[in-house]
């Protein structure tokens, strides 16, 4: 054992094996192991903290999570349409996923999502002692994932959290003793992970780095923090290392290669459309009537795919040969408003997401997550037309 850690006291413990104790630098640190869906965890936290009467909580949460925990139907007043405008559809399909399911496990086991790091909240302001809020930014989290992975990859993230969780999902006491072990965002993405190590990386390594950097630094000489299993064992290891906290916490630049990528796909088409054009005029007009039915149809088959309104499916089979060729333009966007101002989501559409968004039928028939669906899909048909069309061209100049 390092010299630097000292062995639990012999006194006895609430939950042997589920609570670490750590000295560093002359502060005593207790590390709480939780599952995010189990009251025993809750439990815990309380006695622990009542017990050990820290000078700083420290929780595995940020601002954002914790105002939502403290509002859970905040979400519910999003707006659809500025999620277009913003680009943050596949950011919000994937949070109200994961939280979806994580009221779902909760409701089954009778207790409330992130109870245990409720209790390390309320402890702190029952206690009057420094609250902590830990861990990084979901966001920047989910877009250090984000673009690090390729489309191919990026299909397989978003897909991969819808067809995980189905309504047939059940709880046992083995699950919980598993989610122990895993953090929930980890667990949820586990298939995703074994086959992209970069998801891993992020998720939990530069997690595990921010948490022991926010941890050791806190006020006081006696720390407690409330933390998933899974990150216990990394968490206790970086509190003796040096972190580079400002790499971890910034949001990553595109590369200048996937920026370059994006302009120089459609001046080259553009180039390859003119050249054919000087060479021919009749060949121009293939190779044009090739590079817009390509775009458009395939665009709109995917739009119509997703069950869109067909003016939707329209604008999406209208716009896509001129968003392709400009990279701050989506077809998506186009098709998810028209879609929005056709069919408004309503009121008990925003209230059934928790249930409509584990199930086919649930996500076609709710307007909220369907105009979501739209965008994905239009997006989707048009990257897929721009690369038939670009190969349609290319191949109709080889002689």
């Amino acid at each position: 054992m390092s010299t630097n850690e000292k062995s639990a006291a012999p006194a006895p413990q609430p939950a042997p094996g589920r609570v670490t104790r750590l000295e560093y630098q002359g502060k005593e640190i207790i590390l709480i192991a939780t599952a995010h869906v189990s009251k025993k965890s809750a439990v815990l936290v309380r006695e622990v903290i009542s017990a050990e009467q820290p000078d700083s909580i420290c929780v595995e949460l940020d601002e954002d999570r914790l105002r939502s925990m403290q509002d859970p139907d905040a979400w519910k007043k999003t707006d659809i349409v500025q999620v277009i405008k913003g680009k943050k559809v596949g950011f919000l399909i994937a949070n109200l996923i994961l939280s979806s399911y994580q009221k779902k496990l909760a409701a089954r086991l009778n207790t409330a999502p992130g109870q245990e790091m409720r209790e390390g909240v309320a402890c702190a302001e029952e206690l009057g002692k420094n609250l902590v809020l830990a861990d990084r930014k979901i966001q920047i989290t989910f877009m250090r994932v984000w673009r690090r992975i390729t489309l191919w990859e990026k299909s397989k993230l978003l897909f991969g959290l819808i067809f995980s969780f189905g309504d047939d999902t059940e709880v046992s006491a083995a699950d919980v003793e598993k989610m122990l072990e895993e953090d929930m965002l980890e667990a949820a993405l586990a298939d995703i992970r074994a086959s992209v190590p970069k998801v891993g990386n992020v998720l939990v390594d530069e997690r595990d780095q921010y948490l022991a950097h926010q941890i050791k630094n806190a006020p006081g000489p006696k720390i407690a923090a409330v933390l998933g299993a899974a990150h216990v064992a990394g968490v206790k290891e970086e509190i003796f290392r040096e972190q580079d906290i400002e790499s971890i916490s910034a949001l990553p630049p595109r590369s200048r290669l996937a920026k370059a990528v994006g302009w120089i796909i459609p001046i080259l088409i553009c180039g390859l459309i003119v050249l054919a054009f000087a060479q021919n005029v009749s060949h121009g007009l293939r190779q044009l009537t090739a590079w817009l039915l390509w775009n458009s149809v395939l665009a709109g088959a995917f739009t119509a795919a997703a069950l869109a309104h067909p003016l939707s499916i329209l604008t999406a089979f209208v716009l896509a040969p001129f968003t392709s060729i400009n990279p701050f333009l989506a077809c998506g966007w186009f098709a998810g408003l028209a879609e929005a101002a056709l069919k408004k989501p309503t009121v008990e559409d925003v209230e059934r997401v928790p249930e409509d968004i584990f199930t086919f039928k649930g996500f076609f028939r709710n307007r909220f997550l369907h105009i979501l669906i739209v965008v994905v899909m239009a997006n989707l048909g048009s990257s897929l037309g721009t690369f038939a069309a670009g190969l349609d061209i290319i191949t109709n100049l080889i002689p």
